[in-house]
């Protein structure tokens, strides 16, 4: 029993060095918070819809508390642009966050590494080296080669009166034009376990996007309560396996390629040791996975989306 009050007490202490923190800092306005709780019970489901409501009171610019964590809300495009254009610098850097820790190889990779010398030597390798004009021009034969079977294979389709999931043809069709221009060639979901691409990656966002008790209370992280910390491991073990395996594939490779693949190129800087910085193995395959997730999940989505929106309106297509 002692022990119990014990922690309940070092946690009100906590709570309350918190609060004199805040004041110090001098933080935007915001609604009061229960302890620990913070304001946790204010939001919903439909978070942008309470964050509007929240703003209406406080003004564009406030602050709120998701359990033990401040975090400052911009809701109006002049405040949006003060915080990613005119101040981007100071916020540019991303708060530590299980998913990159654990799959992205402690966040080596572009898309969450912290804002400093390292990201700006990544996005500089990254914007020169992987995702230039010329390097991004030289795969667009394949491009046309894979959007021309997909479009034979509707059209055969459509002859035969043949019902087919489009969705499930446009995942795939990202999914291996990705992996066509990251890793050489196209990788079957077997490859990748049971579920395959779409689905493990679909398993990393949404972990990513949902609510996580650790996070907010980050002296609960130990106890993994939503066992998210062991799926991660999990998922983070699976791809480490597959990109390893691309990686050696790559390395004993003799073939003579017109075109190199950003694994070709990846592997190069790494060997020739031309980067500016630590790059290592851990950093080729982090930045893999940014390029693998970022090009499969985006692409196949708003691809998904304009056909969806295509078919709502029939007038649209008539002219197109």
């Amino acid at each position: 029993m002692a022990s119990l009050w014990l922690a309940i007490a070092l946690i009100v202490l906590f709570f309350l060095l918190q609060e004199l923190m805040r004041k110090k800092k001098k933080l935007p306005p915001g609604p009061r918070g229960f302890p620990i709780l913070g304001n946790l019970h204010m939001v919903s489901d439909n978070l942008h819809q309470d964050l509007y409501k929240i703003a209406k009171k406080y003004g564009p610019i406030l602050t709120i508390r998701f359990g033990l964590v401040p975090v400052i809300v911009a809701s109006s495009p002049h405040v949006a642009e003060q915080f990613l254009k005119n101040h981007d610098s100071t916020f540019a850097s991303r708060p530590y966050h299980e998913v990159s820790q654990y799959i992205f190889y402690e966040r080596r990779n572009l898309v969450s590494a912290k804002y400093g010398p390292y990201w700006r030597n990544m996005r500089k390798l990254c914007t020169l080296q992987l995702l230039s004009n010329a390097k991004i021009h030289q795969f667009q034969p394949m491009r046309k080669q894979e959007v021309g079977i997909l479009v034979n294979f509707l059209r055969h389709a459509a002859s035969e009166g043949t019902v087919i999931d489009l969705s499930a043809k446009v995942a795939s069709l990202s999914a291996n034009m990705s992996c066509l221009m990251i890793f050489g060639k196209k990788y079957m979901d077997e490859d990748l376990g049971e579920k395959g691409f779409k689905a493990l990656i679909q398993d990393i966002l949404h972990m990513a996007a949902l609510p996580n008790i650790a996070e907010f209370f980050p002296f609960l992280r130990v106890l993994d309560l939503q066992g998210f910390a062991r799926r991660m491991k999990e998922l983070a073990q699976l791809f480490d396996g597959f990109l390893e395996r691309v990686i050696d594939e790559h390395v004993q490779s003799t073939e003579q390629k017109q075109a190199k693949d950003m694994v070709d190129t990846l592997m190069s800087i790494m060997q020739s040791k031309k980067a500016e910085f630590e790059f290592d193995r851990r950093h080729v395959k982090a930045v893999l996975l940014d390029l693998l997730i970022a090009s499969t999940d985006t692409s196949s989505t708003t691809i998904e989306w304009i056909l969806t929106e295509l078919l709502r309106h029939p007038d649209v297509m008539k002219k197109l």
